[in-house]
């Protein structure tokens, strides 16, 4: 029960874009149609499932201090959190880089319409966000961790398709000169995050 509301809040509540506005490079850029945006947003889901959890197993069996105890008494004092950030990273990029290869030999034209945003994952701040968050929040298990990233991913994703859905309908819609293209979209945006902010009163 924790977990399926820790997943409700973490696409309504607490969403990546809506209300940390993580990941607007690529939220913004792939989002002018809805196949495009659906696969940028499943890739970004399937990448924070992967990584949130192992990054949770290297934060409480490696890094954070006394980590390394299961090795033994002397160990007990190693503080290797200070790494923390770069090993992060460096799992999210070796994810990332899975990925793509998978994307490129099974969908070519998905490949070829997100372009640079597909290994941009890897810089994506709603990737790293997502496990700099968990580490903050301290989950109890990998369980809730895997939530949590499930939950990030399918928020993100939520947003994004959304945003194409309306982008797609502005195509056809009477939109002031002055504020075609990103300018309706950021308007568009914000009105979205209002939108979700209305969740924020919810007690999950």
């Amino acid at each position: 029960m924790d977990a399926i509301s820790l997943i409700v809040r973490s696409i309504f509540v607490d969403n990546m874009i809506f209300a940390y506005f993580l990941g607007m490079c690529s939220f913004l850029a792939v989002s002018k149609n809805v196949k495009t945006a659906l696969g940028l947003g499943i890739a970004v889901t399937f990448v924070l499932v992967i990584t949130v959890p192992v990054n949770f197993m290297l934060e409480n069996f490696v890094l954070k201090a006394g980590a390394l105890s299961w090795l033994g008494e002397e160990y007990s004092a190693v503080d290797l959190s200070v790494f923390s950030l770069l090993i992060f990273i460096a799992i999210i990029a070796s994810i990332v880089q899975l990925v793509e290869m998978i994307i490129e030999r099974f969908s070519p034209s998905l490949y070829a319409s997100l372009g640079i945003f597909l290994p941009l994952i890897a810089v994506n701040c709603a990737i790293l966000g997502g496990s700099l968050f968990m580490q903050q929040r301290e989950f109890a298990n990998i369980g809730m961790a895997t939530a949590y990233g499930f939950g990030s991913g399918i928020g993100w994703l939520l947003a994004i398709v959304g945003l194409a859905a309306i982008r797609e309908k502005l195509e056809y819609s009477h939109v002031p000169k002055p504020l075609k293209g990103l300018g309706i979209t950021f308007i568009v945006t914000a009105l979205m995050a209002i939108g979700f902010m209305s969740f924020s009163g919810i007690n999950i």
